[in-house]
């Protein structure tokens, strides 16, 4: 399996995931606000980094104050802008450089496969935080883990 095959499996997962997550928050009825405020950044860096890829200017607070509803049309939204990005991006982009400022304003440059593989893993990151989050408040999290997803048939 090559970067771009491993890549489109990582985004299928993470949109996978990401749905879980916002069904867990509707099964709950009232997931805890610091949950929703993770998935809302996790939604928003997701954007965020897709811009910067893209060249395109900030839409979002890197902490939007999203509802869930926001949340889920967020999710629908950015999931085939990342399967068609990732589709399009050919072996030689991912060793392209993208130079961009962070939310201090210092200057960056990585390559597309650094973002790329960044933005799954902080998805995950915060995932896993939002789940801690939901159990600590006696609610059941969202199940998300990769190999989980793999085992169902849930990740392509």
């Amino acid at each position: 399996m090559d970067s771009l095959q491993q890549l489109r499996r990582l985004y299928s997962y993470d949109e996978w995931a990401n749905q879980e997550v916002l069904k867990a928050f509707r099964s709950a009825g009232n997931p805890p606000q610091r949950s929703l405020s993770l998935m809302a950044h996790v939604l928003s860096a997701q954007r965020l980094w897709l811009e910067r890829l893209q060249q395109q200017t900030q839409s979002y607070p890197i902490w939007p104050d999203f509802s869930l509803e926001q949340c889920q049309s967020e999710a629908e939204a950015l999931a085939p802008l990342w399967r068609t990005y990732v589709d399009q991006t050919t072996p030689q982009e991912l060793s392209e450089a993208v130079s961009y400022k962070n939310s201090k304003g210092e200057s960056f440059t990585n390559s597309v496969h650094d973002i790329l593989t960044h933005v799954a893993i902080h998805s995950a990151y915060h995932r896993g935080q939002i789940a801690a989050e939901m159990r600590a408040a006696g609610q059941v999290p969202a199940y998300t883990d990769f190999i989980h997803g793999v085992r169902q048939g849930l990740v392509e």
